[in-house]
């Protein structure tokens, strides 16, 4: 392990309260995709540690409010995680690790601001939260979920995190129509490290309304949102 004059993570692994044994774990997780394409060396980009700090966040997230809620039922539970992983939230927490300073990114993402955007920090965050599983185990992430997500539970269960538009449609749906909606993506925009989706809601297989975002996900809540705006909700 370094010590903390040789490791220039240092500040940012004091933030996160976490001390990785493989540097080359964070520094895959802070290495954007536009980065990975422009070096001239082989480097590893971070979308395949989001992909799988996507899955270890819901689950982490999902026994952090199964312990801090003991009277919450399954429907406000699942609200209250689909408030804390979805990508504003992410966002927040990685602002607030000032993740954006640590990237690595391509000379086109630097110029267009992307140490700023939100889709790029929720990226960064999963990716890093699945960097400390592989490096530490799940004890280790489960300590830093802990760590950067209890507030955002407490916010969450007060109701003053982002709403969940995509499961409130989804109850109406099935007490209305006895069927879940059904979302269509209908367009795609932009470079891969750089996409926008275009994403239509389907209810009892008629449109109900679109929406479009920097990942699929909030693409399907703009959706739902707009759904439940014509339906007056």
């Amino acid at each position: 392990m370094l010590k903390d004059h040789e490791n220039r993570y240092a500040p940012l692994e004091k933030a996160v309260g976490y001390r990785f044994r493989n540097q080359a774990l964070l520094q895959e997780a802070l290495t954007h995709p536009s980065r990975a394409n422009e070096a001239p060396e082989r480097l590893a980009d971070n979308q395949r540690l989001e992909f799988f700090g996507d899955a270890i966040l819901d689950f982490l997230v999902s026994h952090l409010l199964y312990l801090r809620f003991p009277g919450a039922r399954e429907g406000e539970l699942t609200r209250m995680r689909a408030a804390l992983v979805d990508e504003a939230n992410l966002a927040r927490v990685a602002a607030a690790l000032e993740l954006g300073a640590w990237l690595s990114l391509g000379r086109g993402e630097e110029k267009s601001g992307g140490r700023e955007k939100r889709s790029i920090l929720a990226d960064a965050c999963e990716a890093l939260l699945a960097a400390v599983y592989l490096d530490g185990g799940i004890a280790a992430a489960r300590k830093v979920v802990m760590r950067l997500f209890a507030d955002s539970a407490a916010a969450a269960l007060a109701g003053s995190v982002a709403r969940d538009y995509k499961t409130e449609l989804q109850e109406l749906a099935q007490a209305s129509y006895a069927t879940a909606p059904a979302y269509e993506l209908i367009a795609t925009d932009g470079p891969a490290h750089d996409r926008s989706y275009c994403v239509r809601v389907l209810l009892n297989g008629a449109p109900a309304g679109e929406g479009s975002g920097s990942s699929k996900k909030e693409a399907q809540q703009a959706a739902a949102r707009q759904a439940l705006a014509m339906l007056g909700r």
